[in-house]
């Protein structure tokens, strides 16, 4: 195994602040726009979640890698994220379930990355700054050279990037006789899929570009809006797809990107968030029921409060306790509803698994 000790990397983000480190994973160069994820578990399943597409990824947890990986704990085929910022890196590991090292599947699925940096001064940092643009590199020195490369990486507003990770053909799983869901795939994790067919559901997904009379011509009971990455406000298709959705009266659910796509179908705004949402232990309030629950949240845009305020036709439902941000709503004369995190979320928490319940109760309410 190589020794991802012995190789210098340098992290240099677009306001020019600059972190010297150890490299991890493959030798080469990377760019897309810096996040931090508070989640202290599930580093496997965080990177292979396509919302992660096209963003360097700071992990505020210090120890990453110590338990290896395993094949069972994925969201997607490979590793979605463009690069990855740790405190200490580890090469060994000692879990007895784990199949092998997380270097070696960074290494597998050409993932460069940058260990041995304080990053609790660079969360700080973007937390301060807002996100940005950032580039990692083990095999270029030059500041000057690292800097043109960075100038250009486009800005995450404004970018489609669900094409990239959206099915390439539509495919069924589940109960052969279940309530039919329509899963559109916008950058769909696998455990979203499992949560529908451990509650009994057939489900189709359809990549993100599938004409509506094709969708409905499976005649679902119910319609899934998956997460997904980059900028809903780019995606016009999709929401003028989805607004028709809306209007056949079929159940829908939307979760993260999907939420963001169903409220702009309705007419309300997406806003990008200055540093964006994105770890396992988010609180948010359900106002229906008066209960809280902890959330696994990763968006960097978010439904506009002030667009809400200003619709008739939409209710808000959850909200998050620590910035007051829109985390779910519900249509008030159609059969939809949806939120800004993660009720599926893998390896956990599963405070919020119940969505799922009572979005196959809607469905089989409806069909009656």
């Amino acid at each position: 195994m190589p020794d991802s000790t012995t190789r210098n990397a340098i992290l240099l983000l677009e306001d020019g602040t600059r972190f010297n480190g150890k490299a991890i994973g493959k030798t080469g160069t990377t760019t897309g726009e810096i996040a931090f994820n508070t989640g202290m578990y599930g580093y496997q399943e965080i990177f292979t979640d396509p919302s992660y597409l096209g963003q360097v990824l700071v992990m505020a947890t210090a120890h990453i890698g110590n338990y290896g990986v395993n094949p069972n704990e994925v969201e997607s085929e490979n590793i979605k994220i463009s690069g990855l910022v740790v405190k200490k890196f580890s090469d060994i590991f000692s879990r007895p379930a784990a199949s092998g090292s997380l270097q070696e599947l960074l290494e597998r699925d050409g993932i460069t990355g940058i260990s041995d940096i304080d990053t609790r001064a660079l969360v700080r940092h973007i937390r301060e700054k807002g996100a940005m643009n950032c580039v990692i590199s083990s095999e270029i020195t030059d500041p000057v050279q690292l800097k043109a490369i960075l100038d250009g990486v486009p800005s995450m507003e404004g970018l489609e990037l669900s094409s990239r990770v959206s099915a390439i053909s539509a495919y069924e799983v589940g109960e052969e006789n279940g309530p039919r869901i329509a899963l559109i795939d916008f950058g769909v994790k696998r455990n979203i899929i499992r949560c529908l067919t451990e509650r009994g559901c057939r489900v189709k997904v359809f990549p993100m570009k599938t004409a509506f009379d094709d969708i409905m011509a499976w005649n679902p009971g119910g319609i899934m809006l998956s997460n997904g990455p980059g900028d809903p406000g780019a995606m016009k298709e999709e929401i003028t797809l989805i607004a028709k959705l809306v209007q056949t009266n079929t159940p829908i659910f939307g979760i993260c990107l999907g939420h963001q796509l169903l409220a702009l179908s309705q007419g309300l705004e997406t806003v990008k968030m200055f540093n964006g949402h994105r770890g396992v232990n988010h609180p948010v309030k359900n106002l229906l029921t008066g209960r809280c629950e902890i959330t696994s949240q990763n968006h960097g845009f978010v439904v506009s409060e002030e667009s809400l305020r200003k619709s008739e036709n939409i209710e808000l439902t959850h909200v998050h306790l620590n910035d007051a941000t829109v985390a779910g709503i519900r249509l008030r004369n159609k059969p939809a509803f949806s939120v800004q995190y993660h009720p599926e979320a893998s390896a956990g928490p599963h405070d919020s698994r119940y969505l799922f319940d009572e979005f196959v109760s809607m469905v089989a309410a409806h069909k009656n």
